[in-house]
C-alpha cells in the first residue's frame, strides 16, 4: 500500500472517485473560470465603418469607434463587461514629445466617449503611457538616447485627465516610469475624479512577447533601442514585489502583472503578498502563438484557450486581459 502525503490509503482511498463523472469533478474543482473574470483588449482607429486585421495577431481586428461601438456591444452581451482600449495613432500627429496624448479630443478621447455612451455598463481600462504617440515608440519622452522620468510623468498626468474627463472608469498606467502612481492620484483627486481607479503596470516586464501588439498600435517599426531602462529585468521576481508595493503606497487600486504564462510565479507572489486586486496579461505573444498552433493543428484551440485562462486564475489573479475575452465567453457559456 502507499500513502500519499499521510491523507489516505490505497485501496480505500482512490482519488479517482471524484474525477469520474462531470459533476463530481465540477463539485470539488479548486478553480473557476467566469467571463467576469474577463478583459478584453481592443484596438481603435481613424474612420468610419473601417476595420484593420493584426497579421500577426489572427482574430484581432482594428476598428473605427462606430464598429468598436458594436463589437462591445456584442461582448457586453456575452458578458464580458470590461475592455482595454488601445489607439493606433495617425503617424502625422506623432511627436517627440507625445502631444496628441493630452488632447480632449484625441482619438482615444472620443472612443472613451462613444463607448460610455453607448455601454456604460462596460468598464473602461484606458491605457496611459506615450507609445502609441511618440515618434520614438517609447512609453516615455526621449532626449539623447535617454527616457526621461519626471518629464514623462508631466504628460502622463495630463493625459490621464483628459481620459478620465471622457469618461475612462479605470486609468491605466503602462509606462513603468518611477512616481506615476502617486502624481497622477493627486492629479485626479485635485480635478474632481477621486472616483475613477488606477490600475498600476506595477510588475511589467521587458519581454520578448510583445512584437504582435507593438504592429497592432503602430509603434513597433518607430521604436528606436530596447525598453529595458524602464521594463522589469525578466530574471527578477523581488523586485516586482518592490514595485507593487511602492505602487499600491502610492494609490494603485489594482496592479497588473505583464506577460501573462511566462510569470505565473509572479502572479502567485503578488496575490499572496499583498493580497490586492491583481490582474494578469495574456499578451499579444501569447495569443499569438496559441492560435499559429491551433492553425497549423498542433493544439486544440479551444481547449487551449480555456486552459490558458485557468492558469492565470489558479496562480491567484482576479481578473485576465485577453484578446480571447470573447471567444472565452462563447466557449464558457457552451460549457
Amino acid at each position: 500500500m502507499t500513502v500519499v502525503n499521510g491523507l489516505g490509503r490505497y485501496p480505500r482511498t482512490r482519488p479517482r472517485r471524484l474525477r469520474g463523472a462531470a459533476w463530481s469533478r465540477n463539485l470539488v474543482a479548486e478553480t473557476h473560470l467566469s467571463v467576469t473574470d474577463l478583459v478584453w483588449p481592443v484596438f481603435v482607429i481613424e474612420g468610419e465603418g473601417q476595420t484593420e486585421a493584426v497579421a500577426s495577431m489572427p482574430g484581432v481586428t482594428r476598428l473605427s469607434i462606430d464598429l468598436l461601438v458594436e463589437a462591445v456591444g456584442e461582448a457586453s452581451a456575452l458578458g464580458v463587461k470590461a475592455v482595454a482600449l488601445f489607439p493606433k495613432v495617425d503617424p502625422s500627429l506623432k511627436t517627440p514629445e507625445g502631444r496628441e496624448a493630452a488632447n480632449p479630443d484625441s482619438l482615444m478621447c472620443r472612443a472613451i466617449r462613444a463607448l460610455k455612451a453607448a455601454h456604460p455598463e462596460v468598464g473602461l481600462f484606458c491605457d496611459v503611457a506615450l507609445d502609441p504617440y511618440n515618434s520614438d515608440g517609447h512609453d516615455g519622452i526621449v532626449r539623447d538616447g535617454v527616457i526621461l522620468n519626471d518629464e514623462t510623468i508631466e504628460v502622463l498626468v495630463r493625459q490621464s485627465l483628459v481620459q478620465a474627463a471622457a469618461g475612462a472608469d479605470v486609468i491605466a498606467p503602462s509606462d513603468m516610469m518611477d512616481g506615476r502612481i502617486g502624481t497622477i492620484r493627486d492629479a485626479l483627486d485635485q480635478a474632481g475624479f477621486a472616483h475613477v481607479q488606477i490600475m498600476s503596470y506595477a510588475a511589467k516586464y521587458a519581454s520578448a512577447f510583445y512584437g504582435p501588439f507593438r504592429d497592432a498600435v503602430g509603434s513597433g517599426g518607430a521604436l528606436k533601442g530596447d525598453k529595458q531602462t524602464y521594463q522589469m529585468n525578466p530574471a527578477n521576481t523581488d523586485e516586482a514585489l518592490r514595485e507593487v508595493a511602492m505602487d499600491l503606497d502610492e494609490g494603485a487600486d489594482s496592479v497588473m502583472v505583464k506577460p501573462g504564462l511566462p510569470y505565473l510565479d509572479i502572479v502567485q507572489r503578488v496575490r499572496e503578498t499583498f493580497a490586492v486586486p491583481t490582474l494578469v496579461y495574456q499578451v499579444s505573444g501569447e495569443y499569438a502563438m496559441m492560435k499559429a498552433a491551433a492553425a497549423n493543428g498542433w493544439l486544440d484551440n479551444d481547449k487551449a484557450v480555456l486552459e490558458s485562462l485557468l492558469a492565470f486564475k489558479r496562480a491567484g489573479a482576479n481578473g485576465i486581459f485577453t484578446y480571447a475575452a470573447v471567444e472565452a465567453a462563447r466557449l464558457l457559456k457552451s460549457c
